[in-house]
């Protein structure tokens, strides 16, 4: 709401004109970009991993990593993928090597479908090894919903054994 100030009209003159209020109302654009902004930020993270896997299910603590790793995806049907873009099983290691700059030590996190051949997962685990990477780590859900890193044997720890999220292929 806006007011006009200025000087008072003199006594028993009673001026009645109205002008154009010139000030442009902002309050109702800051409240829709803060609505966006919110929707924005709550949606981002949920677009990490578009490629649909039905992950298996373990009781393995999740992992606690700053650092952006690679995801290598394998569906029921066979299917390996690198983050997004499907490719063919003998095209996994050199890409994957292109893209980390020959880095052994760049992470992989597999997540294979729990319908998935176990074959074509070990394949892709023997790809990325024979490529020199040492850093990877299968990636599970756990009971309540959430995906968790796993070691690479898929063995979850003993009772009361810290879970631990990541182990030098051997």
């Amino acid at each position: 709401m806006a007011i006009r100030l200025g000087a008072r009209p003199a006594r028993g003159v009673h001026r009645r004109r109205s002008h154009p209020m010139a000030d442009i109302n902002v309050t109702p654009m800051v409240d829709v970009m803060l609505v966006l902004l919110i929707i924005f930020m709550i949606t981002a993270p949920l677009l990490t991993v578009g490629v649909p896997v039905d992950l298996p299910k373990t009781k393995a603590e999740a992992m606690q990593d700053p650092d952006e790793p690679m995801v290598v995806s394998v569906t029921k049907d066979g299917k390996v993928f690198l983050q997004e873009t499907e490719l063919a099983l003998d095209q996994l290691g050199p890409r994957v090597a292109a893209i980390s700059n020959n880095n052994p030590e760049v992470k992989i996190f597999i997540r294979g479908d729990q319908a998935a051949n176990y074959g074509i997962v070990a394949q892709v685990l023997g790809q990325l090894v024979a490529s020199g990477f040492r850093h990877l780590a299968l990636i599970s859900e756990s009971p309540g919903g959430g995906e968790i890193g796993t070691p690479p044997e898929g063995v979850a720890p003993a009772e009361g054994a810290p879970a631990a999220a990541e182990q030098p292929a051997q």
